[in-house]
């Protein structure tokens, strides 16, 4: 599967219609960010059954914004409309298709009752 472009108009439904997505909040002028992108595009090789998506805070501010993006490249990670993984920063490519597989593991339902606890939803 190529790497998704997200914006504002396909966000929802590219999340809402895929178990997992794995997002890289990215600016053009970041020069983190395009070290990173190598590794970004050759893990999306390995992980046919997962989308991976770009969102250029530039050009998208509204997305970045709204989750709570402060420094770039941010990895994000969700699963079933839930993230379960954000962090800031680049990953080498052996961490980061590491990351890939632990989020592909997690049990989304131990997950949820984490959130209700936490939440107390």
């Amino acid at each position: 599967m190529s790497i998704v472009t997200l914006t504002k108009e396909n966000f929802d439904k590219t999340v809402s219609e895929h178990n997992m997505v794995v997002i890289d909040f990215w600016a053009e002028w970041c020069g983190p960010c395009k070290a990173f992108a190598p590794i970004f595009e050759s893990t999306a090789k390995q992980h046919d059954d997962v989308v991976f998506a770009k969102v250029n805070t530039e050009e998208q501010p509204e997305l970045a914004q709204d989750f709570n993006i402060r420094s770039i490249p941010t990895i994000m990670i969700l699963r079933e409309n839930i993230a379960v993984f954000s962090q800031s920063g680049s990953l080498p490519a052996t961490a980061f298709n590491d990351l890939i597989t632990q989020a592909k593991n997690l049990n989304m339902d131990d997950v949820r009752k984490n959130i209700e606890t936490t939440t107390g939803e």
